[in-house]
């Protein structure tokens, strides 16, 4: 019921958007329409994760992060790049990350691993236009269907610094998906570069 009521809403504020050219409408109808999209995402990466699961969500946990790093990634913590691996599963559990990963994002493998991606990285609830989380959410979902990575636009997705404060950042993402040997999909890896510094504002 409440994915219902939410597509209603997105189609609604859209079409809304599409007839309006007053300029306070239309501020409050993108903001409605952000938190809609935002709200739709929750849903689904709670409910589907990114895709069906060739795996069972038993077989998936029976598999340990090291083994993981071993057979997927052979260079995942030594890498300067940050790397976060994915469960694509309903949750869209973090499996694992890296140090560079950790420290770019104010965050460390010991309290995140296990837990539900958007739970620790929601939207910054101070800026109604914010966007991160339907927009990664439809990458990731991309990236399950094709079988194909998918790099994003350069995207503000703020986060938490130690003290739970949000912290303005632009991002430039890419998306992967990791197979087995059989080319069933296993994980996705999503790697970012903070271009915060890089981007005006």
């Amino acid at each position: 019921m409440k994915r219902f009521i939410c597509e209603q809403n997105i189609a609604h504020f859209q079409k809304l958007l599409g007839e309006t050219s007053e300029t306070t409408l239309q501020g409050t109808l993108e903001r409605l329409l952000a938190t809609a999209k935002r709200e739709l995402a929750l849903i689904d990466a709670d409910e589907e994760g990114a895709g069906p699961l060739p795996f069972t969500q038993h077989a998936v946990e029976a598999l340990d992060a090291a083994s993981i790093r071993e057979q997927f990634l052979a260079d995942f913590d030594g890498s300067p790049h940050p790397y976060m691996l994915l469960d694509p599963g309903p949750r869209l559990q973090i499996i694992d990350i890296n140090a560079a990963y950790a420290a770019a994002t104010f965050t460390s493998r010991e309290v995140i691993v296990g837990r539900s991606l958007f739970e620790v990285f929601p939207d910054n609830p101070d800026d109604p236009l914010a966007d991160g989380v339907s927009n990664l959410y439809a990458s990731l979902k991309t990236v399950a269907q094709t079988g194909r990575p998918h790099a994003m636009a350069v995207q503000r997705y703020d986060v938490r610094d130690p003290s739970g404060t949000f912290v303005e950042k632009r991002w430039q993402p890419v998306n992967t998906p990791i197979h087995d040997d059989a080319g069933r999909l296993v994980f996705l890896l999503h790697h970012v570069e903070d271009v915060t510094d890089q981007v005006s504002h």
